[in-house]
């Protein structure tokens, strides 16, 4: 690779005094994203961003693409998200060991592009993409609180906004926590969670598949032409949401120096942990249901409120499910908190004096308290989730790195490399385009449904 980095030079072990140093230090850099991590801590992080619960909506987005499509669709969202989050992480080595570490995905799209682009751009995009998912972790975890309620009291009166509310108290506690690094055992037990909920996902459909008890296997497309067509761009951006991660430079902030290498191994053990969930929950999911797949598998689980497989395997499943969901959401909080921290906190004095804790947890406290509110508020935030993906993860994570690494690189207009990144951009920037647009048709179409508080 020495020939794809010409300038690289040996990376300064002293990153954490030469950040100190560093003119624009902030709080939200100090304490938030503070560089104390192993490669191991990282891939913890990056696996409890990548693979979590919307994993369980893989097979409904089968059922508007098939087997072919959807498993190639699967297939190129792994090699182009694996080959993106490297190049990202290859240009932020090579920052490093240029003497100016970034932190933020801010922060290289205002030295790559300009500080505009980082300001009114990325900024904005991350801060939205991140604040949503804290939003669907919230929802989610609501309605699986309710689908367990449910099913243990089914003649039960308690609203789906009043468990969204009890899943957002113990969030509000784990807001609390002070920096990315410090969710390193969180997101260890985040990775064994997903894997067991995958598991349970991957048994449970193929025990029910083989029983006499699931639906018949219908594996055509439905609908008309016009809403099949609309249905594989809501496909993918189902897809391009599942793979999306939109915190790299976060999570690769927390690595301490030298960082180089560190990354790729990182992606190696969250990749890993992916393709075994991804793969086995998608495939076993859409062979046990096909057409009749639902938004989350596990309501598969569940016909008429009765249940095709032991009750008990069902309130395991779910509460994997919950508890991964709250590490999950304290992750995509780390850039509000960072923003918060650098906004209301003061470099100059120690992260646990009363200037600094006394505004973190009012501040902190007001951040997941909104989300919260808007979680319950809003309980078809999905469709809404499903245009902040298109419109923001596609960008993030199909778009930039390839647009940062042709910059900072300039590889020749004649090499593969620099043709490959540009064919990326244009396919996933067409892509990403018409995924707003379906997403917006989506939202029209379900508005008539739509009321404050429901208890769906």
């Amino acid at each position: 690779m020495g020939t794809l980095f010409p300038d690289e030079k040996p990376e300064n072990p002293n990153g954490v005094q030469q950040l100190h140093h560093q003119n624009d230090v902030d709080a939200g850099a100090l304490f938030v994203l503070k560089s104390e991590g192993s490669w191991m801590h990282c891939g913890y992080h990056l696996t409890t961003s990548i693979v979590a619960p919307p994993l369980l909506s893989l097979p409904y987005a089968f059922t508007f693409l098939g087997w072919t499509a959807g498993i190639l669709s699967l297939v190129i969202g792994a090699l182009v998200t694996f080959y993106s989050y490297n190049l990202i992480s290859r240009v932020l080595e090579h920052y490093a060991q240029n003497g100016k570490r970034q932190l933020r995905f801010r922060d290289m799209a205002r030295d790559i592009l300009g500080p505009r682009w980082g300001r009114y751009f990325v900024g904005p995009i991350q801060f939205t993409v991140c604040f949503g998912a804290v939003v669907a972790c919230t929802l989610l975890g609501g309605q699986c609180m309710k689908a367990i309620y449910l099913l243990s009291n089914p003649n039960g009166n308690m609203k789906l906004y009043e468990f969204v509310i009890i899943f957002g108290c113990f969030m509000l506690i784990l807001a609390q926590i002070p920096s990315f690094h410090s969710l390193r055992h969180i997101n260890l037990v985040s990775l064994i969670l997903c894997l067991a909920y995958s598991a349970c996902a991957t048994v449970g459909s193929t025990y029910i598949g083989e029983s006499s008890k699931g639906p018949e296997k219908d594996y055509s497309l439905k609908g008309d032409t016009e809403n099949r067509l609309f249905g594989i761009f809501n496909a993918i951006a189902i897809i391009a949401t599942t793979y999306g991660n939109g915190i790299i430079p976060e999570i690769q902030a927390t690595l301490a120096p030298p960082v180089k290498g560190k990354m790729f191994k990182a992606l190696c053990v969250c990749y890993f942990v992916l393709i075994v969930t991804f793969f086995s929950v998608s495939v076993s999911g859409y062979w046990a249901f096909g057409n009749k797949s639902e938004g989350l598998i596990l309501s598969n689980f569940v016909d008429n409120g009765n249940p095709l497989v032991p009750k008990w395997f069902i309130y395991m499943t779910n509460i994997f499910t919950i508890t991964q969901l709250s590490a999950v959401g304290v992750v995509y909080l780390q850039p509000t908190n960072e923003v918060l921290e650098q906004t209301f906190g003061d470099p100059k004095s120690p992260e646990f004096s009363k200037r600094n804790v006394i505004p973190r947890v009012i501040s902190r406290s007001v951040a997941t308290t909104i989300s919260t509110i808007i979680a319950a508020m809003l309980p078809f935030f999905g469709d809404i989730n499903s245009l902040i993906g298109a419109f923001g993860f596609i960008p993030l994570d199909f778009i930039l790195p390839m647009i940062f690494y042709n910059f900072t690189f300039k590889p020749s207009k004649r090499s593969s490399i620099y043709w490959l990144n540009v064919t990326i951009v244009v396919a996933f920037s067409a892509l990403g385009a018409i995924a707003v647009v379906a997403a917006v048709r989506q939202i029209i179409l379900d508005a008539k449904s739509y009321q404050l508080f429901a208890n769906v």
